[in-house]
């Protein structure tokens, strides 16, 4: 079957493997669509510390089950439509044992720590399926899986309704990020220091934007709320400056999520914390998220649809994710086709 794999970093193709049989215990699938994600790109450019090679890429999976055991906890059959959880957990460590199985002290990502699922096939534990509907359109499936880590981040942050979200990077997680804010009856600010982005995020309905290059992000903010800052501060981008920022644009009692990652580490005013008495909360992945991406997405309360970029054949993805690591500005959200329904 074909396959979109990383040799080594800067080198991808789209290549000829074995047909994966599936073990005890998981489902066959079938792989229509597949996304490329951050990861994805810093897999290929040998910026993602967590990837070892060779590499089968590929997180954020739709597809039709071949085969699945009878005793799936999710009762899916051969056939159904589905979304891939991607996230494999142990089961027994202690955040598993309390439900954070994104947090598992052995977690193993598809595409990073194990091989993905941009193939025409793909084996998968069966209770790790999410059914989608019938109908549901197989590009915006494989959208899911990112919509998931927006609003695991929005979660952390217990954002409510009337609240303001200063959210840092209008890539494509800070994006979804401000439609989910805003889906939910939040007030989302976008902030970046690329102008096209931001432009794209009023072209979202983003309801206000800043650029941290040209404009007092702190004054802005503070104007926005009138005098309050934000409630909640989500950090998508990982820059160390964006990092520092937070600080700046969180009110009293607020809360801050740090959802990018930071290739160095941060220095921070810790007096900051006190003074303020801010909640600090990493956000790593998701955790049941699925079933509300889904629902966010086949209802059409978040447009996933606006920050696609394109689609392209899975012979296509190799040469693709090379231009978008030479090109990051051409491309928000790039889904691969990888077979057909």
């Amino acid at each position: 079957m074909k396959a979109v794999k990383i040799e080594e970093p800067y080198k991808v193709g789209c290549v000829e493997i074995e047909k994966p049989v599936p073990k005890e215990g998981e489902a066959l699938i079938r792989i229509i669509t597949a996304g490329i994600c951050g990861s994805d790109v810093g897999a290929f450019r040998g910026t993602n510390k967590l990837v070892s090679y060779p590499r089968v890429i590929g997180h954020e999976l739709a597809g039709i089950v071949e085969s699945i055991p009878e005793n799936n906890k999710n009762g899916i059959k051969v056939g159904d439509k589905v979304i891939v959880d991607p996230y494999i957990y142990c089961g027994h460590c202690y955040p598993c044992s309390i439900g954070r199985t994104n947090c598992c002290t052995d977690l193993k990502v598809l595409g990073v720590h194990i091989d993905g699922g941009m193939a025409e096939y793909y084996t998968h534990p069966a209770d790790m399926l999410i059914k989608i509907p019938e109908d549901m359109d197989w590009t915006l499936a494989a959208m899911a899986e990112p919509l998931t880590i927006s609003l695991h981040g929005v979660h952390r942050g217990g954002l409510k309704a009337g609240e303001y979200c200063a959210i840092i990077g209008a890539g494509p997680i800070g994006l979804l990020a401000g439609m989910v804010a805003q889906a939910y009856g939040a007030h989302a600010i976008m902030l970046d220091i690329v102008p096209e982005r931001l432009e794209f995020a009023k072209k979202l309905g983003i309801e206000h934007t800043i650029n941290t290059m040209t404009e007092d992000a702190a004054a802005r903010v503070a104007k926005i709320t009138d005098g309050n800052l934000a409630h909640q501060v989500m950090e998508c981008s990982g820059a160390n400056a964006a990092i520092r920022m937070t600080l700046d644009l969180v009110c009293n009692a607020g809360r801050v999520v740090f959802t990018g990652w930071p290739a160095k580490e941060t220095s921070l005013p810790t007096d900051i914390f006190t003074k303020k008495e801010i909640d600090l909360r990493g956000a790593r992945t998701s955790a049941g998220e699925f079933e509300e991406a889904i629902d966010l997405i086949y209802n059409n309360k978040v447009d996933v649809r606006r920050i696609l970029t394109k689609t392209v054949s899975i012979e296509e993805a190799p040469d693709t994710l090379v231009d978008i690591e030479k090109n990051p500005g051409n491309y928000m959200k790039v889904v691969v086709k990888v077979g057909q329904e």
